[in-house]
């Protein structure tokens, strides 16, 4: 088995999902014939666990040198991190922002700002882009609100319920 960066996140996250797994059993019985409280966790911990499973797999099939990033200069150190910190910047900046635009309007900023960083900034892009949002977080907070009852942030600057 050879160590490299993805093998070492795949075990990580495997062992999250161990760990989880076995505190899901301690939750509470449900009451009343409803669904049990650990439902939820396990039906996010099996696909985690899977996919941690095979990016394990697809670690030790892959050569050292392709997952070791190149650290030559700042500025290339800065292009091959560069997508995922301006994620992580505009994730922070979701949470940072809920209190006052709330889960749908916030939700809808951060998916339409991180497809166009993603994917580009061009007029016929920014159409499909904030489509996308549009159908995604409005159809997930629909979901959540109106279906499951769960009272999503509603923020300072729109109040829906």
């Amino acid at each position: 088995m050879s160590l490299n960066r993805d093998a070492l996140i795949a075990v990580f996250l495997l062992l999250i999902c161990a760990v989880m797994f076995v505190a899901s059993m301690n939750l509470p019985a449900a009451m009343f014939g409803q669904m049990s409280p650990a439902l939820w966790p396990r039906i996010i911990l099996v696909p985690l666990t899977i996919l941690s499973a095979l990016l394990l797999i697809k670690s030790q099939r892959m050569p050292i040198e392709q997952s070791v990033p190149s650290k030559e200069s700042a500025s290339k150190w800065w292009e091959h991190n560069k997508n995922p910190i301006i994620c992580f910047a505009l994730f922070f900046l979701f949470l940072s922002t809920m209190p006052v635009t709330g889960m749908l309007l916030g939700g809808l900023l951060y998916v339409f700002l991180t497809l166009c960083v993603l994917g580009g900034w061009e007029s016929r892009k920014l159409l499909l882009h904030a489509a996308i949002s549009l159908v995604f977080v409005v159809g997930m907070w629909a979901i959540f609100t109106q279906l499951l009852g769960v009272l999503l942030p509603e923020g300072e600057l729109l109040r829906v319920y």
